[in-house]
Formats: C-alpha cells, sequence, structure tokens
C-alpha cells in the first residue's frame, strides 16, 4: 500500500479536495479523500505542491510521426500528406519509427498522459506503449482507395491484427482503422468494418477534417478527386457528408471512434449520437492545418462522447493535453460566442473521463475513484503561477505547458521527481539523426 499526498487532489468524479490523499494497493485505488483521514499502514509519499489528477487519456495521436516535428510546416493539407508519406517511406526504417514512437510515449509521459489511443501504420506504437509501460489502444491503419485493392488489404489488415492481439496485455489493445475517405475505397470501409465486428476490436476513422474531404465526398470534386482520377479510380459523388457515407456503409454501427469531425452539421451530430460513436477533437492540430473548429458545444450536448487528442507532433508540435483541454474551450467559447460555452470542468473532464468514455475505458480509468486503476499524474503549482481560486479552472489555464513530477500507470511510476524512469538517453539523439536524413531527403 502507497499514500500518495498532495496539496491539490482533482477526482474528476467528486469535488476537488485540499490536502488529499490517494492511496495506491497493487495497482488499484483504495482510499480517495482526506490526508487525515487516509488508512494506515505502507509508504508515504508527499508529493508537495501539487495537483494530482487521474492519467491524462489522448483519444488521438500518431506516435511513429514524432520524427516529423516541423518537418511539415506551411504547407496545404494534401500537399502536407504528401510530403509524409513520401518522406515516410523513402526514409524511415521500421527501426527509426520505433525510436519515433518510444519518443512519442516518453514525451507523453512526461506531461501527464498515461493512455495513448494511436492509429498508425506500422504497429511501432503498439511496441512503444509495451516497452514503456503505457495504456492504450493501438489502431492498426489500413488503405486502399482503389475497391479493386480491397480484398488484399483487408486479407493483410487481419493477418497483421492478429499477430497483435496474441500480444496484447491488460494495458494495451489492439483496433483498426480505416484512414479516411480519400484513402479508402467504400468496399474497404464495409469489409474493416466488418472485421471489426467480427473480431470485436474498436475502431477508429479520421472523418469530416477538411474541405477538401468534404468535396471528394459531397460532390466527386477537389483535389483529393484529382488526384484519385490521376491514379485511374473512378470518382463521383458518394454520400451527402462524410458522416453519412460511414452511416450508409455501415461503419457507425461499429460504434466507431471519430477523429476531428469539424464540418459536421445537426444531422451528422445526430447520426453520431443515434449509433453511439465517440468522437477525438483535435482543436490545435485542426487550427494549424486550417480545418477550422469543431462543434464541441453542439457535439457534447447531443450526448456524445468526446475527448481531446494531440494528433501527431507532425501537426502539432507537441503532446500536451492540458493544452488541448484549455484550446478547446477557449475555441469552443469564440465559435459560440457565449462565455459559458464550454467550462473549464467540462474541458478537464474530456482530457480524463471524457477520453477514456470516448474508447470504451471509463469502466477503468478517467477520474480518481476507489476501485479503477492507480493512473495518476501530479503537476506542480509554480509560485510565479499563484493564487488559486478555482483549482480545475487553474489546472486548464494555468498548467499547459508544465511537464508532471509525478506519473503512474496501474500503479508502477513511469515519471518520479520530474524524470522519466528508466529513460533511454540515447533516443532523442537517434531520433534528431532520423529527422537530420528527413531533412537531407527533403533537400534532394
Amino acid at each position: 500500500m502507497t499514500r500518495y499526498h498532495a496539496s491539490w487532489v482533482l477526482p474528476i468524479a467528486s469535488p476537488p479536495l485540499r490536502n488529499g490523499t490517494v492511496v495506491e494497493q497493487e495497482g488499484r485505488i483504495v482510499y480517495v479523500g482526506p490526508r487525515k483521514d487516509a488508512p494506515s499502514g505502507g509508504d508515504d509519499i508527499d508529493l508537495g505542491d501539487v495537483m494530482l489528477l487521474p492519467g491524462l487519456v489522448n483519444a488521438h495521436c500518431h506516435l511513429e510521426l514524432t520524427a516529423m516535428r516541423g518537418f511539415l510546416d506551411g504547407l496545404g493539407f494534401r500537399e502536407w500528406i504528401v510530403r509524409l508519406t513520401s518522406a515516410r517511406r523513402a526514409v524511415l526504417t521500421p527501426e527509426m519509427l520505433l525510436d519515433a514512437a518510444r519518443l512519442g510515449v516518453d514525451e507523453g509521459l512526461q506531461y501527464g498522459i498515461t493512455t495513448f489511443a494511436d492509429t498508425g501504420d506500422t504497429g511501432a506504437a503498439f511496441d512503444a506503449m509495451l516497452e514503456r509501460g503505457a495504456r492504450g489502444i493501438c489502431y492498426r491503419e489500413v488503405f486502399g482507395p482503389d475497391p479493386a485493392q480491397c480484398d488484399e488489404a483487408v486479407a493483410a489488415l487481419g493477418a497483421k491484427v492478429a499477430e497483435m492481439q496474441e500480444r496484447a496485455t491488460s494495458l494495451v489493445g489492439v483496433g483498426v482503422s480505416p484512414h479516411a475517405p480519400y484513402t479508402v475505397s467504400d468496399a474497404l470501409f464495409r469489409a474493416t468494418a466488418s472485421l471489426a465486428r467480427q473480431r470485436e476490436l474498436p475502431l477508429a476513422v479520421h472523418i469530416a477534417e477538411s474541405e477538401a474531404e468534404s468535396q471528394l465526398v459531397e460532390q466527386g470534386r477537389g483535389e483529393f478527386a484529382e488526384a484519385l482520377r490521376a491514379r485511374g479510380i473512378d470518382v463521383s459523388r458518394r454520400a451527402r457528408s462524410p458522416i453519412a457515407l460511414l452511416e450508409s456503409l455501415g461503419v457507425l454501427n461499429a460504434r466507431a471512434l471519430l477523429i476531428h469531425c469539424v464540418r459536421v452539421d445537426a444531422d451528422d451530430i445526430g447520426a453520431i449520437a443515434r449509433h453511439d460513436c465517440s468522437v477525438a477533437h483535435c482543436p490545435a492540430s485542426n487550427a494549424k492545418l486550417g480545418h477550422g473548429i469543431a462543434p464541441l458545444a453542439a457535439l457534447v450536448a447531443a450526448g456524445v462522447r468526446v475527448g481531446v487528442g494531440t494528433d501527431s507532433v507532425a501537426s502539432n508540435d507537441r503532446m500536451d493535453l492540458l493544452d488541448e483541454a484549455r484550446l478547446a474551450t477557449l475555441f469552443a467559447t469564440a465559435r459560440e460566442g457565449r462565455h459559458d460555452a464550454l467550462a473549464a470542468e467540462h474541458a478537464l473532464e474530456l482530457a480524463t473521463l471524457g477520453g477514456a468514455r470516448a474508447l470504451g475505458l471509463a469502466g477503468e480509468i478517467g477520474t480518481l475513484e476507489v476501485g479503477k486503476a492507480a493512473d495518476m499524474a501530479a503537476f506542480p503549482i509554480p509560485a510565479h503561477r499563484v493564487p488559486i481560486h478555482d483549482p480545475i479552472a487553474a489546472a486548464v489555464y494555468s498548467l499547459a505547458g508544465l511537464p508532471a513530477t509525478f506519473v503512474a500507470v496501474a500503479g508502477r511510476v513511469r515519471v518520479r521527481d520530474g524524470h522519466l524512469v528508466d529513460a533511454d538517453a540515447e533516443l532523442p539523439r537517434r531520433v534528431q539523426a532520423s529527422a537530420d536524413l528527413l531533412q537531407r531527403w527533403l533537400a534532394g
């Protein structure tokens, strides 16, 4: 038994506690409450002047792209995708991608993220999460815009997933991800959704993200449509909207995790809620790529399960989920023109319990409650960021950008005194070497 004491404990499921204590035993929480009432026995660890939160839940990321931080700046969306895919194929080896994923997990842990919902092409994130003792779901991506590719693509996906399932643990699970409408045919969407249902796998999909995607689906026009036609792939109008497309193909029946949902209307939101799908909201990435601001307040009001995600550092540059929560509330307020569009309390919930609900893990993580896994993150309260009137508002608006001083996953300490446990000192150098190769490739 270990008693963790903090100047503030924010359980999420109940009001904040001043001078609170969380007690962990065999990886689970056995007490949350005032320090004076904590059970006796075991070890005492005073975390000091910190806010102790549930481990943060990153509802969407691409860990294997960490070597591309800053590599794609200033590009239009399709050009961004073309450079990313071309450079990855030409330069990054499987070991480089694994190192990138390792560094991404390490960065997330240092910023209090204990659960990662990763979508990736190689499975590198799966191996990295297993190695580093993180929690998460690795959604293995599948691509194939030509219907003729469908059978081969879904068979290969099934084999990859089966191999990963043999190595899955209580912490790290497996899912599937038909990438997006501009890289996946209708036939492949149907087949992947069917595979997910047959094997009881979670499914994630990038959807309703950009204007170019909407033009492709709704009109059969735009830069994605032109690129597909140049490859000899037939393109025509597919549906009223990207969400309507997924509904018609049975993807929403898989209770999919819908990544982005920037361009959705009332009918789309109704379909999302009706099929009990969830949404990964990525405010920083959507803003940086010029896609816009998702209608977060409307999604929440419709009862949709929403978490926040960082997306890849290739489109965000850092993995700071408290900052995503801050941006979520600020952008929602700006979009709606109302000061109460999304309260700080709700924004912090999106980064914890909201993400857990979106991933189907709310029974295990997302709050500091007796019986749940002891996933915890403590953030320091610097002297220059006091006073604190409302600890929840302070966590959302003041703590962004600050690394955690303590992080545990299922009771196992991953960050202690601000330092990553069992850190690979050479890892940043190796990832920088990969980045140098990317720059040389770009220079021709």
